[in-house]
């Protein structure tokens, strides 16, 4: 059973919801009770198998029912209709007990084969319910106009054995109720049609008296069947919050292996290093001390970044990142933030270019933050770039709007991949001996910042030719115009 199947059952079940909107209220009431279809694949199997296995558990009390209604009919009424009525009721049985099990087996391979089996177990129940009923109807003729005390029970009893026992299958559980109350009605009807009594006749009151037993066995069928998919709700609402639980464990997982790594990386260098000079071996050479020098230098600023990265996440997604809003000049702070990481650019052979700069855009924001952002999305975009590449940087207005954008001549990114791109904790390419290091927390984190400044942040990437992302932020009036107006 796949998602998609249920997926589109869920959307063939809106379809027809607007198509009976215009049904009267009570005849939405038994569609809904009863008769919807549409029912999900994996639910439906489910269903199958609890009205299988109920079935198999009250094998023997059928049999109880069925052995003493042809005792009672043999005795008083018929022999040979009991015998009958007892014979086909066990090839029905036999034939239900057949397709139960075919079912059990194969309701779980597809919507469209428990929707086969649905119906297969539908046409066994009917039988056996005709079966009852023609005993009912015949016991009753033999009788004759009357009080039909013992043949109604029997219907009674085979009613009230269906509302406790066969509410899994709701289609199931109405044919067997439309047959039963057929004939519940038939049986007072054909003695009024026949004695025509007057209204203060026992005849009319056995009417009266079926209709009332028939609402309490419908009545009954509802509450079971209400309770009962309470409880297949309650059932799919834990099964979700175990694959959320689930999910969220193999995410922990995965941040827990790749913040070790980072962190064991540089501190395995921080130590290799600071070992060397503790040895002095290098105390005659300065130009290889500074080297290891340097060396541990550069992992411990990338010890300050991840550290400086869990931090703020914490704060963002505890609630406690302050941010302080000023006018920002976003022209001017973009063209610092491409300043500083072009020593980082050199290092990894990348040029970095700002293409176009719009020197009023203005927006409302906290600079340091913006920075941040900033920072993020350039050192990924020189990180993911091959050497020799271009970084190129734009600022420009569109519709009331700033946008930003960054775009890297990198391996680009596989479509479908948004959730990877901005997930906690999470990288497209997640395996251990991937090209470019790091946490997965940038983007998330920069996704956040800019959500909480009122923007947005996307992206538009080709593989092998590299990724464009843009930021979009509300523009302000230019604070030397807004003073002049408010003056």
């Amino acid at each position: 059973m796949t998602m998609a199947d249920d997926a589109g059952q869920t959307a063939a079940r809106r379809v027809r919801a607007r198509r009976h909107a215009g049904l009267p209220k009570w005849a939405r009431r038994v569609w809904h009770i009863l008769v919807r279809p549409g029912v999900p694949g994996a639910r439906l199997a489910k269903q199958i198998e609890d009205f299988v296995g109920g079935g198999r558990a009250l094998f023997w009390q059928r049999q109880g029912m069925y052995m003493g209604s042809a005792l009672l009919a043999g005795f008083y009424y018929d022999l040979m209709l009991a015998i009958v009525f007892l014979c086909v009721l066990q090839v029905t049985e036999v034939l239900d007990t057949w397709v139960s099990t075919i079912a059990v087996r194969r309701a779980h391979e597809s919507s469209a084969m428990a929707r086969r089996m649905q119906g297969a177990l539908l046409l066994t129940s009917a039988l056996s319910a005709l079966t009852v009923s023609a005993f009912t109807v015949a016991v009753a003729v033999m009788e004759g106009p009357g009080q039909h005390l013992t043949p109604l029970f029997f219907l009674f009893a085979a009613g009230l054995f269906a509302a406790v026992n066969n509410h899994q299958l709701p289609r199931v559980l109405f044919v067997r109720l439309l047959i039963y109350g057929a004939v519940f009605i038939y049986v007072p009807v054909r003695d009024l049609l026949i004695v025509r009594p007057a209204l203060s006749s026992e005849l009319w009151m056995q009417l009266a008296t079926v209709l009332f037993v028939l609402f309490f066995v419908i009545e009954c069928s509802v509450i079971f069947l209400r309770l009962y998919r309470k409880g297949l709700d309650s059932l799919d609402e834990l099964r979700r919050e175990r694959d959320r639980a689930q999910a969220a464990l193999e995410v922990k997982s995965q941040f827990v292996s790749t913040v070790s790594h980072e962190l064991r990386t540089p501190l395995t260098s921080i130590l290799g290093s600071l070992s060397l000079a503790q040895t002095g071996a290098f105390d005659k050479d300065p130009a290889r001390m500074q080297e290891v020098i340097e060396i541990a230098y550069k992992n411990s600023k990338r010890l300050q970044e991840l550290i400086n990265d869990l931090l703020d996440l914490q704060k963002i997604e505890s609630g406690q990142m302050r941010y302080s809003f000023d006018s920002v000049n976003l022209g001017e702070l973009v063209a610092e933030s491409v300043c500083m990481m072009h020593g980082y650019a050199q290092q990894s052979d990348v040029i970095l270019k700002i293409e176009a700069q719009d020197a009023d855009a203005w927006v409302n924001g906290d600079k340091g933050r913006i920075s941040q952002v900033m920072n993020n999305l350039l050192s990924n975009a020189v990180k993911f770039s091959s050497a020799g590449g271009t970084v190129r940087v734009s600022v420009r207005q569109h519709e009331g709007k700033a946008l930003v954008s960054v775009s890297d001549s990198g391996i680009g990114i596989p479509p479908g991949s948004r959730d990877l791109v901005f997930g906690t904790f999470s990288q497209v390419d997640s395996s251990d001996h991937r090209a470019h290091q790091g946490t997965g927390l940038g983007l998330s984190i920069t996704e956040k910042i800019v959500v909480a400044h009122g923007g947005s942040i996307d992206y538009d990437s080709t593989l092998g030719e590299g990724t464009v992302f843009t930021v979009a932020l509300d523009l302000i009036e230019h604070p030397a115009a807004a003073a002049i107006a408010a003056a």
